[in-house]
C-alpha cells in the first residue's frame, strides 16, 4: 500500500484578552512574581471571559488555521479537539466546534490525553490522510484550565492558563511532512495528575464540591520527576524511528508546563535555548493548547523554514507521552 506524505498546511492560535499576572496572584494566594518566575519560568497567564468556553477558543484558532491553509471549513474531512475541559460531557466540543465552523462534511470527535492530547490527535489524524481516508483533518488543542482551577492553592493556580491553538493537516510534497510518532501512557501514574469528581465514579454532589474535588490535583514533585525523564526520552525515540538523531533538530516545540523541564529536555537532546520555542512565561501550562499555540507563534516569528526538522514533545496527565518528527 502507497501512503500520502502528510503535513501541517495551516496554524492558527487564539488567546483570551484577560492577562493574569504573578502580581495578581500575589493578591490571591500567599506566593510572589520571583518565586514563581524561578520555579517554573511563569509570568502570566490568559484567562478567558465568562461568557468563553473551549469550543469558543477553539473556533478563533481554527479559523486562523484555516485561512492559513487556503482552504475552507466545507473541505474539511474531520475535526478533532483535544481537550480535557470540553464544554460539556456531550456533545463533542468537536461537534460544537463544527457547528460553529459550518463543516457540514466533517465528522468530528474529542480526544482526552491531558497536555499530550494534541500529539495524539496529530498522530491520529496524519495516518487517516496516509490511508486515504480521508485529506484534510483539523486537529485543535484547546483549554480553559481556568474553569478546573483552584484559585486558593498556591502550588497550582500560578500554572495554568487559558487558549487555543489548531493546524490543518493535508497532503504535502515527498520529502516533508511527519516522519515519526512516539506516544505512550503510564496508567500507573494516574493518580498523581487529575480531577476526581464530576465522572462516574465520582458524580456531582454538594460533598464532592465542598472537598473542592472538580479542581485540578497534582502531585507537583513526582510529575515534575516523570517529566524530566519522559521529554528526552519520547524525543529520541521520535528521532530513531524517524532515521535522524538530535544534530537534525533545526527547532524543538516541547510542551510549555514548566521553564526547569524545558532545559532538561534541551540539555538532553544536546540543543541551544536559540533551536527551542519557549513561550510558557506568556500563557502558562495550557495543557493540549501549548504546543499548538508555540507551533502557531514559531510560524508567525517565521523561525520555521521549509525543509526544517522540527520536533514535538509533550507529557501529561494520564500519565501519558508523544513526540513527534515533523519536516516542514
Amino acid at each position: 500500500m502507497q501512503y500520502t506524505p502528510v503535513g501541517i498546511i495551516g496554524t492558527g492560535k487564539y488567546v483570551p484578552e484577560r492577562i493574569l499576572t504573578n502580581r495578581d496572584l500575589e493578591q490571591m494566594v500567599e506566593t510572589n512574581d520571583e518565586w514563581i518566575v524561578t520555579r517554573t519560568g511563569i509570568r502570566e497567564r490568559r484567562i478567558a471571559a465568562p461568557e468563553q468556553a473551549t469550543s469558543d477558543l477553539a473556533y478563533h484558532a481554527s479559523e486562523a488555521a484555516l485561512k492559513a491553509a487556503g482552504i475552507t471549513a466545507e473541505e474539511l474531512d474531520l475535526i478533532i479537539v483535544a481537550t480535557i475541559t470540553p464544554d460539556m460531557f456531550f456533545p463533542s466540543t468537536a461537534c460544537l466546534l463544527q457547528e460553529k465552523l459550518r463543516a457540514k462534511k466533517a465528522a468530528a470527535f474529542d480526544l482526552s490525553a491531558a497536555c499530550s492530547g494534541f500529539i495524539y490527535g496529530l498522530a491520529t489524524a496524519s495516518n487517516m490522510i496516509a490511508t486515504g481516508m480521508y485529506k484534510h483533518v483539523l486537529v485543535v488543542g484547546a483549554e480553559c484550565l481556568s474553569r478546573i482551577t483552584d484559585y486558593t492553592d498556591r502550588n497550582t493556580c500560578i500554572l495554568f492558563g487559558d487558549g487555543a491553538g489548531a493546524v490543518v493537516l493535508g497532503p504535502v510534497a515527498e520529502g516533508r511532512g511527519f516522519r515519526s510518532f512516539e506516544l505512550g501512557a503510564d496508567g500507573a501514574g494516574g493518580e498523581l495528575l487529575k480531577v476526581c469528581g464530576g465522572g462516574s465514579r465520582l458524580p456531582s454532589t454538594e460533598q464532592t464540591i465542598a472537598d473542592k474535588q472538580h479542581y485540578i490535583y497534582m502531585a507537583g514533585s513526582e510529575v515534575f520527576k516523570f517529566a524530566v525523564r519522559i521529554m528526552g526520552n519520547a524525543a529520541e525515540e521520535a528521532l530513531r524511528k524517524a532515521g535522524m538523531n538530535k544534530g537534525d533538530i533545526d527547532l524543538l516545540i516541547p510542551h510549555q508546563a514548566n521553564i526547569r523541564i524545558i532545559q532538561s529536555a534541551l540539555n538532553r537532546l544536546d540543543l541551544p535555548e536559540e533551536k527551542s520555542m519557549i513561550n510558557l512565561h506568556n500563557y502558562g501550562n495550557v495543557s493540549a493548547a501549548s504546543i499548538p499555540i508555540a507551533l502557531a507563534e514559531a510560524v508567525e516569528q517565521s523561525r520555521v523554514k521549509e525543509g526544517d526538522c522540527i520536533v514535538l514533545v509533550g507529557f501529561g496527565g494520564g500519565l501519558t507521552w508523544g513526540a513527534s518528527v515533523l519536516v516542514w
